[in-house]
């Protein structure tokens, strides 16, 4: 039995490899170990793509960048349509509570890529901040935005 996340529902593709249960993820095009995290970056992504107009092709999942001269992974980056990166996403299991901790592993990340919207979710609860920096202030929104909006 999967637990039910608070996302639309969607559709996983899901199969057993090594004795493994593994997850299609269509981003990757790769078979992927589904764990509780890919869980909720699947349907997480799903809801992006289908109820909020992101393009498939703009995501990128376990996207790599350099901080502070160690390799990291933003869980996913959005681009915009001029290809620059303009949303950070970070995926957490429905166990794990949206924490401060969370949200400064997000904005570490966010010193490299310096996007306009950083996005934290466990599946559950689902968190999206506009960054201002000119103000250097942020603001927490209701939603997450449209895409055709970012």
């Amino acid at each position: 039995m999967i637990e039910r996340l608070n996302l639309p529902d969607f559709e996983l593709k899901l199969a057993e490899q090594g004795g493994k249960k593994t997850v299609w993820d269509p981003i990757r095009k790769i078979w992927t170990a589904f764990t509780p995290e890919e869980y909720v970056r699947q349907g997480f992504v799903a809801f992006l793509s289908n109820h909020k107009g992101y393009p498939i092709s703009h995501i990128a999942n376990e996207q790599s960048i350099t901080l502070n001269g160690m390799n990291r992974r933003c869980d996913s980056v959005v681009y915009g349509r001029q290809g620059k990166p303009v949303m950070i996403v970070e995926y957490k299991a429905s166990t794990v509570a949206i924490s401060q901790k969370v949200f400064n592993q997000i904005a570490r990340y966010n010193l490299v890529l310096k996007v306009d919207y950083l996005t934290v979710s466990n599946g559950i609860s689902h968190y999206c901040v506009k960054m201002d920096y000119d103000k250097g202030t942020y603001t927490f929104l209701n939603d997450i935005p449209e895409y055709q909006k970012l």
